[in-house]
């Protein structure tokens, strides 16, 4: 197969993946740490009103969604590209970091997990991702 074809296949697949796993830790998130009594997350408006009475506990899965979203998404992308790992890891670290920044634009959250999010949870897992796949790929040649 033709390497850019093959790159640009695993961007796709690494932001269908990724974002996959990002959904499946936002749906998981409530049944593990229940929201506020009261709250309503299944809407944007039910999320911006359930903010305030938000601690900081109701935040571990937004986070991890959005960390591990990335990171899988950024795998699957290294992995799959033939050449220039790094640059396809993180086109997926920015385009989840731009749907991370439009998410705050549209529902505020706290400065200390706006923060959190945009430094940790996208661009370092994109490199973790590729990270990860080339040692997945050192693992797999021995």
């Amino acid at each position: 197969m033709n390497p850019t074809v093959k790159s640009v296949l695993g961007v796709f697949g690494g932001l269908i993946i990724g974002s996959a796993v990002n959904m499946a830790l936002v749906s998981i998130g409530p049944m593990v740490i229940p929201p506020p009594a009261g709250a309503d997350f299944s809407t944007m408006e039910g999320l911006e009103a359930a903010m305030p009475l938000m601690e900081p506990k109701h935040f571990v899965f937004p986070l991890l969604a959005h960390a591990l979203g990335t990171l899988v998404g950024a795998f699957i992308a290294a992995l799959i590209a033939t050449t220039r790992k790094l640059r396809f890891a993180m086109i997926i670290g920015v385009a989840f970091l731009i749907g991370g920044v439009l998410n705050i634009i549209m529902l505020p959250s706290p400065v200390w997990f706006t923060l959190l999010d945009v430094l940790v949870a996208y661009l370092p897992m994109a490199y973790l991702g590729y990270i990860t796949s080339l040692r997945f790929n050192a693992e797999k040649a021995n």
